[in-house]
C-alpha cells in the first residue's frame, strides 16, 4: 500500500520526467482569457523568478520550502500576480505535505482545470483573475471539505489581519 509521501514522491518524480521531456503544457494565459493580463514582459518584471516559473507556466516549487508553511497568524493568502484574495487562514492546516494546504478557497477566488502534467489526471488550481497557477486539488482534505488545495507557496501572499 502506498502512503501520501510515496504517493508525492512518485509524482514529483513523474513531474520531472515530465517537464524534461517537454510534456508541459502551454501556461494558463495563452488557453483561456482573463480579466487581470499582462504582457509576458510585464509578468517577468513584476513576479520574482520562482512566482513567475510558478504562476505563468505552472512550476512546482520544493517541498517545505515556504515561509508560508509556517505562517499561523489570522489573515488573508491572495494571488501573488494579481493581489485577488484566496484563502482564509480559517481554512489553512498542516497537510504534511511541504505546501500550504486549505480546504477551502474564498467564494468566486480560484478555478480548475484538469491537468495531465505527470500522466495522470489532477484538478489544476488557478486564480480565477488573472489565471496564475496556484497548485491542484486533492480529494484527502479534512472535514468538512474534504479537500486538500494544495498551494504553492511562491503563488502566494500573506496579509496579517481579519480572515
Amino acid at each position: 500500500m502506498t502512503d501520501r509521501r510515496q504517493f508525492l514522491s512518485l509524482a514529483a518524480l513523474g513531474a520531472g520526467v515530465a517537464a524534461f521531456l517537454g510534456w508541459r503544457s502551454q501556461p494558463a494565459e495563452a488557453k483561456e482569457q482573463f480579466e487581470y493580463q499582462l504582457s509576458d514582459a510585464q509578468w517577468r518584471k513584476k513576479l520574482s523568478p520562482a512566482a513567475y516559473s510558478t504562476l505563468r507556466h505552472e512550476a512546482t516549487e520544493y517541498p517545505y520550502s515556504s515561509p508560508l508553511n509556517a505562517e499561523h497568524r489570522t489573515g488573508t493568502f491572495s494571488c501573488a500576480g494579481c493581489a485577488l484574495p484566496l484563502f482564509s487562514s480559517k481554512t489553512k492546516f498542516d497537510s504534511g505535505t511541504g505546501w500550504p494546504s486549505f480546504y477551502q478557497p474564498l467564494a468566486n477566488a480560484v478555478g480548475s482545470k484538469t491537468d495531465w502534467a505527470i500522466g495522470v489526471p489532477r484538478t489544476e488550481v488557478h486564480c480565477r483573475r488573472c489565471g496564475g497557477h496556484l497548485g491542484h486539488v486533492f480529494d484527502d482534505g479534512p472535514p468538512p471539505t474534504g479537500k486538500r488545495y494544495c498551494m504553492n507557496g511562491v503563488a502566494l501572499h500573506f496579509a496579517p489581519g481579519k480572515a
